[in-house]
């Protein structure tokens, strides 16, 4: 009887494939495919801003105030995550869904591995956009929020949120944890309306509207503590694709001939990165 393996091309596709509908982070991050280097190594990343510089003039009167562009730079470590899944040929053999359940398992505890670092990104606020919540206050707390977050209305960002707003992306989103989504609902009932739905923004987790704000349950979310922004705030960088490397029947060393063992090594080059904190927010009864 012979063993039926999983070939590399079967396995980077299946991977590929649940980590992207798991993680989907598109509507949340904006994505950088052209990461380049190795574990380890830094990557530098300037976080532009610039002044205003627009005047109302008279007659024979000129500009006194120039518009300058300044920058922040900021780095951050270009990282690696892996596991590992081993099986043996005769658990192959014996149940056929050793392999897809060990594979699917891979590609979840890469995305849990990966959102960690993401989320850690959105929580980097300027002190600014910080609101403190009063009582249970939470559309006062909304409004302060959205209000405090510093968003163009004209210009090239304008469009590419009326872009992003058309491929059903939320423009402005928060994180709560499922304590602070039960507190929301108790706090909104007969007041402001109530917690709002938007059908255009009908998708995986989200439940409701306020103040214009789009909410997203996140299971391991802090309780007490609401964070949100635009998807201008973070950017992940990623070397495009995720690597798997199988070592089984005719790459496997003697050793591991020798008692059938077989493994299978996934990873992902990348790096989160708040590359505008004053697109974030955070709301909290106290910092």
């Amino acid at each position: 009887m012979s063993n039926t393996v999983y070939s590399n091309f079967i396995l980077e596709n299946e991977v590929e494939d649940q980590f992207n509908s798991l993680l989907d982070l598109n509507q949340f991050c904006i994505q950088d495919n052209t990461l380049e280097g190795v574990p380890g190594m830094i990557k530098k990343i300037n976080v532009y801003s610039a002044s205003n510089g627009t005047e109302e003039l008279a007659m024979g009167e000129g500009n006194t105030q120039t518009i300058e562009v300044g920058f922040s730079p900021k780095q951050y470590v270009i990282k690696m995550a892996q596991n590992r899944f081993a099986y043996y040929d005769e658990e192959a053999m014996t149940d056929p869904m050793v392999v897809p359940t060990g594979v699917a398992h891979a590609a979840v505890d890469m995305y849990n591995h990966v959102n960690a670092d993401i989320f850690t990104e959105f929580k980097k606020a300027i002190t600014a956009n910080q609101i403190v919540l009063s009582g249970t206050a939470y559309f006062n707390a909304f409004v302060d929020a959205s209000a405090a977050l510093s968003i163009a209305s004209t210009g090239r960002r304008a469009k590419e949120r009326a872009e992003s707003i058309n491929q059903g992306a939320p423009e402005t989103f928060a994180f709560v944890s499922p304590t602070d989504l039960a507190a929301i609902r108790k706090a909104m009932i007969g007041a402001n309306g109530g917690l709002q739905y938007v059908e255009a923004f009908a998708r995986e987790g989200y439940v409701g509207t306020v103040a214009g704000i789009n909410l997203y349950v996140k299971k391991d979310a802090t309780p007490g503590l609401i964070v949100g922004g635009t998807r201008e705030a973070v950017t992940v960088f990623t070397k495009k694709g995720t690597e798997v490397e199988q070592f089984s029947i005719g790459n496997r060393s003697e050793s591991m001939a020798n008692i059938r063992q077989n493994w299978v090594y996934t990873r992902k080059y990348y790096l989160a990165a708040a590359t505008d904190t004053t697109k974030l927010f955070k709301i909290a009864a106290s910092f």
